[in-house]
């Protein structure tokens, strides 16, 4: 999947999280957070979401995350729809994605 544009899913409200994805321009992936749990789940939650993108064929994007203590089938979900908002696809494969193990 190529991320075609700036998409936003999710929110910041309580035990939400603010997944935004663009394009890269240096075909890499980064991912920035900020989070009010980051010292004690910051690596968990960049981990979630950099497995989910490997899951979806994501190489290149800039994702920015907001989170407000999300579990981790939050961020899976809102990570997914982000992307796939950024990369124009309605596509789910449903059965794919319960094969994951985030």
């Amino acid at each position: 999947m190529e991320i075609k544009k700036y998409a936003v899913a999710g929110t910041t409200e309580s035990s939400d999280i603010m997944i935004v994805v663009e394009p890269s321009d240096n075909n890499e992936v980064a991912v920035t957070l900020d989070s009010s749990v980051e010292k004690q789940y910051g690596d968990r939650i960049e981990e979630v979401i950099i497995a989910t993108l490997k899951n979806l064929g994501i190489t290149s994007a800039k994702v920015s995350a907001v989170d407000k203590g999300a579990l981790d089938c939050t961020i899976e979900a809102r990570t997914v729809t982000a992307i796939h908002r950024a990369a124009e696809n309605d596509d789910y494969n449903w059965k794919e994605m319960d094969t994951w193990n985030v």
